[in-house]
């Protein structure tokens, strides 16, 4: 078998080859951020992502030390891909017909099927390299917190915004894993340069940071609209904005992020159609179009009715009055979370309606001038 460090070397050269943007390794240790992780998940702030509060036979979140749950892994190799694009910010549209679409969802390939294709391959050339070794490869399926090893890995560091965040590629990145059983020559953590910036924390319109690293999942715009089931609590509607799946605020304000190059691969490039989407296009959708149009993107994963709850939300928040005869049809659809959310957004446009008479109705006499 050649030396550990030829091989660190070499597996570092094939990510790369693989497509990768960077590639590091990240001993297998209880990092200190771990020891936060059940903190996080006991005060809720996981929401209903269960996933994430998956423990051992011994009742420890999983998440929370890889030690536990795969002992013989000894290190951890971390690929991270820039899936940026030349499109711009969400922060740049104005448009009261028009949705958002998170960035990372605007291809015609699920990224967990783009950076998994890459792992596959580095893992192979790892195996061919040293065939005794043991190895598991994961996107976003692990029972590992990937930023905190992807900051050991030296990749990038731990953003406030919670994303990792690389200095010369900025916070636009897919990231993979693969555990192995080898003890691999581990990179430096990446420095923290965040400094005293707190753009991100403050663009925020939901109030979605509890503090600067910390995010209350319970009120960010990305997971009410991709992974909430069911109604969306009254009171994050409005916050919401106009996005339909994700959020992009916080990367979209961050300095790191202004010279972000823009990814060359093929399976990244938007469709046209998903950037800054039509509203009542989302709404209507019928279930085949559907199926037919994001069969392997990352939008099913909100359901296709999830989808729509969202563009409603939108409308109700557009302050387009021209959306009235839809939400109203729609207040009557055959899926009654759709149906309550259509009532709520056709409320909320009146109501904005009457509001605005009000302020623009003439003085009374008795003030007059």
């Amino acid at each position: 078998m050649p030396q550990v460090s030829a091989i660190t070397a070499r597996i570092k050269n094939v990510a790369l080859e693989a497509g990768f943007d960077l590639a590091g390794i990240a001993p297998v240790q209880d990092f200190p951020e771990l020891a936060q992780f059940p903190a996080w998940v006991a005060a809720g702030h996981a929401g209903e992502m269960k996933y994430l509060e998956a423990r051992d036979d011994f009742g420890k979140l999983k998440r929370s030390s890889l030690q536990t749950v795969a002992p013989w892994a000894r290190s951890v190799i971390v690929c991270a891909i820039n899936y940026n694009t030349r499109q711009p910010y969400s922060t740049q549209f104005d448009e009261p017909e028009h949705g958002w679409i998170s960035r990372y969802a605007w291809g015609r390939e699920d990224y967990h099927e783009s950076v998994m294709r890459r792992l596959t391959a580095v893992e192979a050339k790892l195996l061919e390299m040293s065939p005794e070794v043991q190895t598991r490869r994961y996107v976003d399926t692990g029972p590992l917190v990937e930023r905190v090893y992807a900051k050991y890995a030296g990749v990038g560091w731990v953003g406030k915004n919670t994303c990792i965040i690389n200095q010369k590629k900025g916070s636009w990145l897919f990231l993979g894993v693969i555990l192995t059983s080898l003890e691999l020559t581990p990179d430096m953590p990446a420095p923290d340069r965040c400094g005293t910036c707190t753009r991100c924390i403050d663009a925020c319109p939901t109030d979605a940071f509890v503090g600067a690293y910390k995010l209350d999942s319970n009120r960010c715009i990305a997971y009410h609209t991709i992974e909430k089931r069911g109604a969306i609590p009254e009171e994050m509607r409005g916050g919401l904005g106009r996005h339909v799946f994700g959020c992009d605020i916080c990367q979209d304000v961050c300095p790191w992020n202004r010279k972000a190059p823009a990814s060359m691969a093929a399976e990244f490039q938007p469709q046209t159609e998903l950037v800054n989407p039509v509203l009542e296009w989302l709404a209507e959708i019928s279930p085949t179009e559907f199926t037919e149009k994001f069969r392997g993107s990352p939008l099913k994963r909100a359901k296709r009715n999830g989808i729509r709850r969202n563009a409603i939300v939108a409308m109700g928040n557009s302050g387009n009055r021209e959306f009235l005869p839809l939400l109203s049809k729609l207040s009557h659809d055959e899926d009654a979370v759709v149906a309550e959310h259509a009532r709520w957004a056709e409320s909320k446009l009146r109501t904005a309606d009457l509001e605005l008479e009000t302020d623009i109705s003439p003085t009374s006499s008795g003030d007059a001038k």
